[in-house]
């Protein structure tokens, strides 16, 4: 089982950054890749980010490469998503997802059982 904590959204201006933060409880939290999905009203979850397990590999959605920026702290057991050049568009709530490091491969990442929470992220115009 891993508890996760999503914290670091807000309101800000577009072209601003956040960077979000995501807790895991687990002490084995090397041992799984992670990723970051966000939601925006009315519409499906979608794949934003993904990390393996060393922070090695990175895998990004077209709509943020260039923007975001995902990366791991192993000793904290934390997943980061610095996002600049916010858009309107990135408007959503942002979710973390845990899955086994095998889950990654290939840049390609397999959704795990394991979610936060979510954080609101709102980009004003």
């Amino acid at each position: 089982q891993v508890q996760l904590v999503e914290s670091g959204g807000g309101l800000v201006q577009a072209g601003g950054s956040l960077r979000l933060s995501c807790a895991a409880s687990r002490r084995t939290f090397s041992s799984y890749a992670m990723a970051w999905f966000r939601q925006a009203p009315g519409k499906e979850r979608e794949f934003v980010a993904a990390i393996s397990w060393s922070g090695d590999s990175t895998t990004y959605a077209d709509s943020v490469k260039g923007r975001f920026t995902i990366s791991r702290d192993n000793a904290k057991n934390t997943v980061y998503l610095q996002m600049n050049s916010l858009k309107p568009e990135d408007t959503a709530v942002y979710y973390c997802n845990a899955a086994p490091s095998t889950s990654y491969s290939g840049s390609i990442y397999y959704t795990g059982n394991y979610w936060g929470q979510g954080t609101q992220v709102t980009i004003s115009s």
